[in-house]
């Protein structure tokens, strides 16, 4: 009986995990007058509660700046953040790392302009 348990348990596991991914994409913009980056990180799950992007860093220039924990999605195809960062310049790089809750990451980079 303990066998089948742990069976069915490892079965319940990977099965689980086949849902899980990681973001498919993220869109990066920089608004100069305002200092502001905008990410917005697509990641389409059925329940924004339970799937959802967990965790966002930002880098600067290849060093990261700020990481923040987020309880749920924004809605089922999008999480939305936006960072103050006054200390961006032309020709920095801006990177955003998005962390499904379940498995898998995505970054992507912009070069200010």
């Amino acid at each position: 009986m303990k066998k089948f348990i742990l069976a069915l348990a490892v079965v319940l596991g990977v099965y689980s995990l086949s849902f899980a991914h990681p973001p498919q994409d993220i869109k990066i913009s920089y608004d100069a007058k305002t200092k502001l980056v905008t990410a917005v990180i697509y990641h389409n799950v059925s329940n924004p509660e339970n799937h959802y992007i967990k965790t966002v860093d930002v880098g600067l220039n290849g060093k990261e700046i700020i990481s923040q924990t987020i309880s749920r999605q924004d809605n089922n195809q999008t999480q939305t953040v936006i960072f103050f960062i006054p200390e961006v310049k032309p020709s920095d790089k801006v990177s955003v790392e998005g962390y499904c809750s379940i498995s898998g990451s995505l970054v992507k980079e912009i070069i200010i302009q």
